[in-house]
């Protein structure tokens, strides 16, 4: 059983694909929770959870969804230049979400539902960039 279960992960050499399977599958649980009720949302956008609505909960969810997808396939091929840019680009739209809602438009607060984004997406992203030469060969 267990040998079939770690057959499934990706094979790449590290940890960056592993992390990357992981965020994705943290990414489908937000989707479905985003489909199916705004309640989590509201503890993101806690400042103005009267803004958040089930049109932009499942407005979200799609985005969410696109970046499990982003972030899925980058686990299994995170040797592909192409996967591995469109991949940290999709952390620096997290990121810029996330910090943008916290300073610009002020609808989340300094908790942990709102600082998760922009904790994943900042030890994502500085990852990706610290690693890039290791995955994407010249």
């Amino acid at each position: 059983m267990s040998a079939t279960f770690f057959s499934l992960l990706p094979q790449a050499t590290g940890w960056l694909p592993k992390w990357q399977l992981f965020v994705a599958s943290l990414a489908l649980f937000n989707t479905v929770q985003n489909f199916t009720t705004v309640k989590l949302t509201k503890r993101v956008y806690a400042n103005k959870p009267h803004e958040v609505t089930a049109l932009q909960a499942r407005t979200f969810a799609v985005w969410t969804l696109l970046s499990a997808a982003v972030r899925f396939y980058a686990a299994y091929h995170i040797n592909e230049k192409s996967v591995y840019d469109i991949t940290l680009i999709s952390y620096l739209i997290a990121f810029g979400h996330a910090t943008s809602e916290l300073l610009i438009y002020r609808t989340a607060s300094l908790s942990v539902p709102s600082l998760s984004p922009v904790i994943v997406s900042t030890v994502a992203m500085t990852w990706m960039f610290k690693q890039y030469d290791f995955y994407i060969q010249p």
